[in-house]
């Protein structure tokens, strides 16, 4: 077993969420996950450090960030700032001092009593809905020293926890995680390992097989699709689905349509959105595609 941590980066904690597994639930978010997703809506969660989130629309390019930079973390490109994330040390003095307020940074720390605390506010609701926390990202697994300390802590208290993952992990880190989660909310995002790589920067092998452990242990697993136009969203990749649905024991899954919630993030971090300009999808538009796992014995839902 690894040494457990106290403290960890995260960028969110969202009350009274629906969406996250069973009831009103907490959902906690972390920095840090191994997968770089084309379409991510929370691309400021991909990175494990604190972070630097500039709004050209509103900075006066006075430059006073630069100056008094004790890290000379930020610098001058082509009209924008840009953080060097290897030299900034996270004082988050750019943003404190900024006469725009162009500048807010995203990520911060917590520790697992300060967590526990908060979540701990809602019991009530969770008493009364059967909800609970849900530890997301991120990517969960990444921080697993942290989550598992988390994890235990809620369990100590006795509310129900799940994880939202990709399964990306080795076989050990996940078993060590998830032995403390009541819930896995397990995210696929292609059947093909190709296409997964293509679309992830990873292979889907890992995922897959933690998936297949997971539901043969007893587990409760919730599998998910985000369904992305031009990646993932014909009728083949849902027959792939429900193959790979089959091969790990799973025979429900839930349907996530592709928005654009997070485009904006793309902007104030100073990065290149890949879906900008696709249209968001629809549970209408997806009929045909919920047919398919329907024909092959896959309860779909949206």
């Amino acid at each position: 077993m690894r040494q457990m941590s106290t403290e960890g980066i995260l960028f969110n904690i969202q009350k009274f969420s629906i969406n996250d597994g069973p009831g009103i639930r907490t959902t906690v978010f972390l920095k840090g996950c191994p997968l770089r997703c084309r379409w991510c809506a929370n691309p400021e969660s991909q990175s494990p450090r604190i972070q630097l989130l500039w709004n050209s629309q509103q900075c006066r390019h006075c430059h006073h960030c630069i100056a008094i930079c004790p890290e000379q973390a930020l610098t001058l490109r082509a009209g924008s700032i840009h953080l060097d994330d290897a030299k900034c040390s996270g004082c988050q003095k750019c943003a404190a001092e900024c006469p725009a307020k162009a500048i807010s940074i995203e990520g911060q720390k917590k520790s697992v009593k300060e967590i526990l605390q908060i979540c701990l506010q809602d019991r009530d609701f969770y008493e009364e809905s059967g909800g609970g926390v849900t530890l997301s990202g991120g990517e969960v697994l990444r921080s697993s020293a942290f989550a598992i300390a988390l994890l235990q802590s809620l369990q100590g208290a006795g509310i129900h926890t799940a994880i939202e993952t990709s399964g990306y992990a080795s076989a050990t880190v996940f078993a060590e995680v998830t032995q403390y989660a009541d819930l896995l909310i397990f995210d696929m995002k292609h059947w093909d390992c190709e296409r997964h790589i293509e679309g992830t920067g990873v292979s889907n092998e890992l995922p897959l097989l933690n998936m297949k452990t997971a539901i043969a242990g007893g587990k409760k697993v919730l599998p998910r699709i985000p369904v992305i136009p031009g990646y993932n969203d014909q009728p083949a990749d849902a027959l792939g689905f429900s193959r790979r649905l089959k091969e790990v024991g799973a025979a429900t899954v839930q349907l996530l349509p592709f928005h654009q919630f997070g485009q904006n993030k793309y902007q104030l971090l100073g990065q290149e959105y890949a879906y900008d300009n696709i249209p968001a999808l629809h549970k209408e538009d997806l009929i045909d595609y919920r047919q398919t796992f329907l024909q092959q014995g896959i309860q779909a839902f949206f």
